[in-house]
């Protein structure tokens, strides 16, 4: 009778603990074959082997805790890694250049999140991604990976500067997914310095938010966001704002996105506008994948950047597939823009294409 006892215990303990928690791991390894090509003096081409021209290569880790009453704890791990040579990518500690790492270990720069969860929405604290970035990759009909990745990030990140993709030091809260189609997210973000009346103190610092509304073949967004940085002479201020859609007619999934940042400082001010229009085309087993965008900025020569993208996916499986793009970049007003690591002289173009394959588990 005690043996029985004893085996029940152990085995209601096990089921509990199977209930109430899980863990899983997860990655993308993409490696491709990339070529880029300038034009004009001083212009070079290089050809190499490099990742993520598909789907952004990564190793993580995830788990859930139940913690009853519809209420869940979670935490999300993930690193950047680049399969052609080992090494990891680079992270940022607090949202400035002082903040910014060289790479080569393993860094969970992708994301580092701990949250708690229910009908109301989600808490979630750590470096993630930022509201204004989501609208640029969600609308990109290249996801913002490899060489036909939108100009409106490209040229704009500059402008944009180190939370233009992710942020450190962060507290997000996103709405809850039973709102007829509506959804959201509210972020602010911490540069974390000791406040000492300097130019410096509130430098890294931001807030965002994006509000969006996906129903059936719909899907529309706008984010927003302000972030300060430290400039010369004062107190620099990042405004971006972005509006992006798409619409899926079943033969093709039609995108576009509208894009303007704004860099208030002393003693100049530089305001970039962007744009892109783009489908998705299933294709068989495949997918071909077409995008046009451009950005310009209004500083002296107003330097501006137009490119044409061209790309197929053909898919071998649910977690393996083929890809192969073809991109080219013309540059005025000052730009040189180039692909895939090439160099190119000011108001010429440049070329470039990647073929790879992607394999996700």
């Amino acid at each position: 009778m005690k043996k029985s006892l004893v085996a029940l215990a152990i085995l209601a303990a096990a089921g509990v603990a199977s209930a109430q928690s899980s863990v899983t791991l997860f990655g993308v390894v993409d490696v491709n074959y990339a070529h880029g090509s300038g034009s004009g003096v001083g212009s070079s081409s290089k050809s190499q082997i490099t990742d993520s021209g598909y789907n952004s290569s990564r190793i993580g880790f995830r788990g859930t805790e139940d913690l009853g009453g519809g209420m869940s704890a979670s935490f999300w791990l993930e690193a950047g890694v680049n399969p052609d040579n080992g090494t990891g990518d680079a992270t940022n500690t607090n949202n400035q250049t002082t903040g910014a790492s060289t790479g080569n270990g393993l860094t969970f720069n992708r994301r580092s999140t701990v949250s708690l969860a229910s009908g109301l929405g989600e808490l979630r604290l750590g470096r993630d991604y930022t509201p204004q970035f989501w609208n640029q990759t969600v609308f990109d009909p290249f996801g913002t990976n490899g060489v036909g990745t939108t100009q409106t990030l490209n040229s704009g990140g500059a402008l944009m500067g180190s939370v233009g993709v992710r942020a450190s030091n962060s507290v997000g809260y996103f709405l809850p997914g039973n709102l007829g189609g509506f959804y959201g997210q509210f972020q602010t973000y911490m540069g974390e310095n000791n406040k000492n009346g300097l130019a410096t103190e509130k430098d890294g610092n931001g807030s965002a938010i994006r509000l969006g509304y996906a129903n059936g073949p719909v899907n529309v967004a706008l984010a927003t966001s302000s972030t300060r940085y430290a400039a010369t002479a004062t107190t620099g201020k990042v405004k971006t704002t972005n509006l992006g859609g798409s619409y899926d007619f079943g033969v093709a999934q039609a995108m576009a996105l509208v894009t303007r940042d704004k860099v208030a400082s002393t003693p100049t001010s530089v305001t970039g506008k962007g744009a892109l229009i783009g489908a998705l085309v299933p294709m068989g087993a495949g997918q071909i994948r077409v995008a046009y965008s451009t950005y310009k900025t209004d500083a002296a020569t107003t330097p501006k950047s137009k490119k044409w993208a061209l790309g197929y996916v053909h898919n071998l499986s649910k977690r393996t597939a083929l890809y192969t793009t073809f991109a080219r970049v013309t540059n005025s007003g000052g730009a040189s823009q180039a692909l895939n690591g090439a160099v190119t002289a000011a108001n010429n173009r440049s070329t470039g294409y990647d073929f790879g394959i992607k394999h996700s588990f």
